[in-house]
């Protein structure tokens, strides 16, 4: 598994420790984040990651700002992206069961990084339900090419 993982300045060291973390997992990371503390622009690592995830290139991508909204709302307008910003396990998990999601986010200044592991960890644990949630996941992609 592939997994695309950027940031922006205001968490670099969390997005050194989810590297870690996943390595450690026998994850392969693709790692396109700032890795300094000078102030950058949040859209540019989320329009690439979510490009990157829609092309194929990486299977998932996980995203850090300092609250996770910004990132994941400059991905979320790559067409093909479904990115959710989860603060605890239990929405990361259900957002992949019921939403498919293919990008997840979160901020480095709302979660510490033993939660954010918990939530990554919760998040790539689960799988897409289909069913009645595949009609929904649908739905929102109609959405989208409208």
């Amino acid at each position: 598994m592939k997994i695309v993982l950027a940031n922006d300045h205001s968490a670099v060291d969390l997005k050194k420790e989810i590297r870690a973390h996943l390595e450690e997992k026998g994850i392969t990371v693709l790692d396109i984040g700032a890795n300094t503390t000078e102030s950058c622009d949040y859209p540019a690592f989320g329009e690439r990651a979510g490009r990157m995830v829609v092309s194929g290139e990486a299977d998932l991508g996980i995203l850090i700002c300092g609250t996770g909204v910004g990132i994941s709302l400059a991905a979320n307008k790559v067409k093909g992206v479904r990115a959710c910003v989860c603060s605890e396990p239990y929405s990361a998990r259900l957002s992949r069961q019921h939403n498919d999601t293919n990008i997840l986010a979160f901020g480095a200044r709302v979660v510490g990084s033993e939660l954010a592991k918990m939530i990554v960890d919760e998040w790539l644990a689960a799988e897409f339900e289909g069913g009645r949630h595949k009609r929904r996941v649908d739905m929102i992609m109609d959405i989208e090419n409208r």
